[in-house]
């Protein structure tokens, strides 16, 4: 599937990053991930590197979309924190586990950020919040993928301001608007009238086709 999505996003741990966490909103964050869980799920695959704070937030959307999120949904996880592991994981039924190395958190994360950005062709990348991962994940993603769309929301605070800074002639959307349901659907090319599968499968090739279109009477 080539019009794949890739988000990027964390909640800043003040003990961990406290320049980032002064300046992330939790709200904006929390609101924009979510509104990104409801325009794409059963329209665009969504892939993300597993976090503690994000995966939480995307199976509660997901859930109550009542769609095969499964299907529409694909998580990565480094063995590396296999200690760490939100329950929510066990649900999405199709998480991609990558092997740790030498017991190196970076290097554990940069293997699992290589497969990701090997395993799909990305048409987009959203950047939400976050902390020093997130700009290792834009700095490699720019670097195998130049061609992907790179979206980072700058009302949500954290490092994803950083981003911004590298990323020329930005909608002012991102700054500025805070309806992200509105941003989203404008910015990744997703019609609001594009209706929803259960699996890729059932989608339709051409955007006309998946189109809702009124019954005729």
């Amino acid at each position: 599937m080539t019009d794949a999505i890739f988000l990027s996003a964390s909640v800043p741990d003040p003990k961990r990053a406290a320049h980032y966490a002064k300046t992330a909103d939790t709200v904006a964050i929390t609101a924009a991930v979510s509104a990104l869980i409801y325009v794409t799920l059963g329209r665009r695959l969504l892939v993300w590197g597993g976090h503690p704070a994000i995966t939480p937030m995307i199976w509660e959307v997901a859930h109550s979309l009542n769609t095969g999120y499964g299907a529409w949904v694909k998580l990565y996880q480094s063995k590396h924190f296999k200690d760490e592991y939100p329950e929510d994981n066990q649900r999405f039924q199709n998480v991609t586990y990558t092997e740790e190395v030498n017991g190196d958190r970076e290097e554990s994360l940069r293997l699992m950020r290589e497969r990701m950005f090997t395993d799909f062709t990305f048409q987009s990348a959203v950047f939400i919040g976050g902390m020093g991962g997130i700009i290792d994940e834009f700095e490699l993603l720019h670097k195998l993928q130049p061609k992907a769309t790179l979206l980072p929301v700058m009302s949500t605070g954290g490092a994803v301001q950083e981003i911004a800074e590298k990323v020329p002639q930005l909608p002012s959307d991102l700054r500025d608007d805070l309806d992200y349901i509105s941003v989203f659907h404008r910015l990744l090319d997703i019609s609001a009238k594009e209706r929803r599968y259960r699996r890729p499968s059932d989608q339709p090739s051409t955007i006309p086709e998946r189109l809702w279109k009124p019954s005729k009477r």
